[in-house]
C-alpha cells in the first residue's frame, strides 16, 4: 500500500501550538513482554477527524486508552492537545469524551443519575438542562430514569454517547461508536458524534466504506505496526482490506 507516511520528527517537535490535536512520537506500549503498539508516530489536526483500522490484537483499542489517559507509554512522545502524558494527564481529562465497548454506565442507577454523577465529576454547568437536551436528542427521555440493568445494550449505548457529550470535549475518542444501535438511534446520534460533531475524532471501526467517508486522515494498524499511515483521500477501501487480509 502506497501511502504517505507520517513524519516522526513533526510528532517531536510539536507542542499543540501549531494546531496538532494529538502528537505521536515512536509510542510503545507493552502488556508484560509483549508490545501492543510498536514504535507509531501520527499527527492529527485539531477539527479533523482520524479513522483507525485493522484486525482484532492490531493495538487499536490500546491506542485509544492511551490518549484517553488510561493508559501509559513505555516509550516515545505523547501530547494530547498541547500537554504532555502522562505528566499532564488532569489537563487532558475534562476535554476528552471516551466512547469504549464498556458504556461506563453504573447498572443499578438509573441513566439519569449516571449522567447527574459525571456531570458533578465534570463540574457541568447547568447539568439537568444539559442532561435533558441529551436525552431528548438521544431519544431516551422516556426510559431515563430506569435502572440501566434493565435496558437493551442499544439504549445503554445511547446513555453512553450522554455521558460522553456530557461536557462538550474537545477531542472524542470512539470505539465502534454506533455498534448494537438500530438504523434511527444512529440517525438520532449522528450530529453528536459524526463527522459534523464540533471536536477532533478519533473513530476506532472496521466499518472501511463508512469510515473512510468520515475521516480526514487514515491509521491502519497490523500487529502494532502502523501499516498506512496517509490523508483519507490517498487511500481506497481496497487499500485497507489488504491490512486484514494480511496482504503487503
Amino acid at each position: 500500500m502506497e501511502v504517505e507516511q507520517a513524519e516522526p520528527a513533526a510528532a517531536a517537535r510539536g507542542d499543540g501550538s501549531d494546531g496538532a490535536a494529538i502528537l505521536l512520537d515512536n509510542v510503545v506500549r507493552r502488556y508484560g513482554e509483549r508490545e501492543a503498539l510498536r514504535g507509531v508516530s501520527l499527527r492529527l489536526d485539531a477539527g479533523q477527524t482520524l479513522a483507525v483500522f485493522g484486525p482484532n490484537g492490531a493495538g487499536k483499542t490500546t491506542l485509544l486508552r492511551m490518549l484517553a489517559t488510561l493508559l501509559v507509554p513505555h516509550e516515545g512522545t505523547l501530547r494530547v492537545l498541547g500537554s504532555q502524558l502522562p505528566r499532564d494527564a488532569h489537563l487532558v481529562r475534562p476535554h476528552v469524551g471516551f466512547l469504549s465497548h464498556d458504556p461506563l454506565l453504573y447498572r443499578d442507577l438509573s441513566g439519569r443519575e449516571n449522567l447527574t454523577f459525571y456531570a458533578r465529576l465534570y463540574d457541568v454547568p447547568d447539568p439537568a438542562a444539559r442532561i435533558s437536551h441529551l436525552l431528548d436528542v438521544t431519544g431516551m427521555s422516556r426510559r431515563a430514569d430506569e435502572p440501566v440493568a434493565s435496558l437493551s445494550r442499544g439504549m445503554a449505548q445511547r446513555l453512553a454517547i450522554c455521558r460522553a457529550m456530557l461536557h462538550q470535549p474537545k477531542l472524542l475518542l470512539l470505539d465502534e461508536p454506533r455498534a448494537h444501535l438500530d438504523p434511527a438511534a444512529t440517525a438520532m446520534v449522528d450530529h453528536l458524534i459524526g463527522p459534523h460533531a464540533p471536536a477532533t475524532r478519533v473513530l476506532v471501526t472496521h466499518d472501511v466504506e463508512h469510515g473512510l467517508a468520515e475521516a480526514d486522515r487514515v491509521l491502519a494498524l497490523r500487529d502494532g505496526y502502523v501499516v498506512a499511515d496517509a490523508a483519507a483521500s490517498q487511500v481506497t477501501a481496497t487499500d485497507l482490506r489488504t491490512v486484514y487480509s494480511g496482504a503487503a
